[in-house]
């Protein structure tokens, strides 16, 4: 555990219906310099990000009232802060159910922490570089046709419009359009933006991919700008 006077900069929401989950939670996070706030419930956790700075959110999937999937489908409607769900439900299709409500990430209970922690510094620094916190990385503008993307401003346009991506999304935008035309498998992209070894990662970066077509493409399931190679992987095209 880090030293008691060393701070991070960045607060993480813990939101759980159980007290003593997030008393021991609030214990460990803090001890390893983060702020902490609280909440008990799907909508206590949505008003929190609304009205405070929030770097990341830890996220109890099953909750009364509002619950996990659904506070985290409200949180993305306004914000593309890094969501990590907390579950004891373990199975692939939650995973990728939680990665539909727009999670960045999905840990299974019981974990350890020296794996949230992992997790945690994980999703943040792909916060800072992909799009959600100031990072001194100076950035470059890509088009093609409508679409734009300022690495420099962490911004999306398209026809002069803005688009909300969250950080992940705008990685795999980011790495694709830089690279128009050339093909990415879906471990390639994985490796890529969430920079750690792929496994099986073809179900993650589809859901995400699905994300972004929703977001840029005017039909998304005649998708102009961001295509399928089928049985290859995923390009941006290179439009006038």
């Amino acid at each position: 555990m880090n030293d008691d006077t060393r701070t991070t900069g960045h607060t993480i929401l813990v939101c759980d219906d159980d007290a003593d989950i997030v008393r021991a939670l609030r214990i460990y996070l803090t001890g390893e310099g983060y702020e902490v706030l609280e909440a008990s419930d799907g909508a206590e956790a949505v008003a929190t990000v609304r009205s405070d700075t929030v770097h990341l959110v830890l996220l109890d999937v099953m909750m009364p009232g509002l619950d996990g999937i659904g506070a985290a489908d409200r949180i993305r409607q306004e914000s593309n802060v890094p969501i990590i769900f907390l579950s004891a439900k373990g199975e692939e299709s939650d995973r990728i159910l939680g990665l539909h409500a727009g999670a960045d990430d999905y840990i299974v209970k019981p974990f350890s922490p020296a794996e949230l922690s992992a997790r945690i510094r994980s999703a943040l620094r792909r916060y800072t570089r992909l799009g959600g916190l100031p990072s001194d990385d100076p950035g470059r503008v890509w088009r093609t046709g409508a679409l734009e993307l300022d690495d420099d401003r962490k911004a999306v346009q398209v026809n002069g419009a803005p688009v909300t991506l969250t950080a992940l999304e705008f990685g795999i935008l980011r790495h694709l359009i830089a690279n128009q035309d050339r093909v990415f498998s879906s471990a390639q992209i994985y490796e890529a933006v969430w920079r750690e070894p792929a496994y099986d990662p073809g179900r993650t970066v589809a859901v995400h991919v699905r994300h972004i077509r929703e977001k840029i493409e005017a039909d998304p399931s005649r998708p102009r700008y961001l295509r399928v190679v089928h049985g290859l992987g995923y390009k941006v095209v290179a439009l006038p």
